[in-house]
């Protein structure tokens, strides 16, 4: 019978681990978030996943905040990260560190996230948007590629800070497979 590990030992197990060696300067761009406890979560994944920075930009809330905190449980502390109010002055930033920029979108140009290829020394930027109205039609114009996670139910979206996640773990599967070839 299994039993649970301590968090010691999960600890200790996460730390043996590399980070695939593309997906070590994958960033993410959170643009127009309404909800503190969506950055919160956000915050997890990205520590969760070894990202290099979260960009906070527009009305997005940032730390410190009591509800960014509840729900990031530390992770605002470990992830770097950066509050910028222009799309403008992300999108200088970006482009200087030659990034190419990945909207998380349903768009009538976007392909399914599993279909996505990228070439192994990718710097990625993932995008998110709204969790109303998406990613702002000023990004949407600058974007290299949009992707959508597959879904097949009555509803056609998921929560931001879900689909975020799930978009960093698609790319850094990729990113994984590219490094055991």
């Amino acid at each position: 019978m299994s039993k649970k590990l301590n968090t010691r030992t999960i600890f200790e197990r996460n730390q043996s681990r590399t980070v695939p060696k593309g997906f070590q300067e994958t960033v993410v761009w959170m643009h127009d978030i309404r909800s503190m406890h969506n950055i919160g979560s956000v915050f997890r994944s990205a520590d969760a996943f070894g990202i290099k920075e979260l960009i906070l930009s527009g009305y997005t809330p940032s730390p410190p905040r009591p509800e960014i905190s509840k729900t990031a449980l530390g992770a605002e502390k470990s992830v770097r990260w950066m509050y910028l109010s222009s799309i403008l002055d992300v999108l200088e930033y970006l482009k200087a560190e030659k990034y190419t920029l990945i909207g998380l979108e349903q768009a009538d140009s976007s392909i399914l996230i599993s279909d996505l290829k990228l070439n192994s020394d990718s710097r990625i930027c993932l995008v998110s948007g709204n969790e109303i109205t998406g990613i702002d039609d000023q990004i949407l114009s600058h974007l290299d590629q949009i992707v959508e996670i597959p879904q097949y139910g009555k509803k056609h979206s998921l929560n931001v800070s879900v689909a975020t996640g799930i978009a960093l773990f698609s790319i850094h599967e990729l990113f994984n497979r590219y490094e055991s070839r």
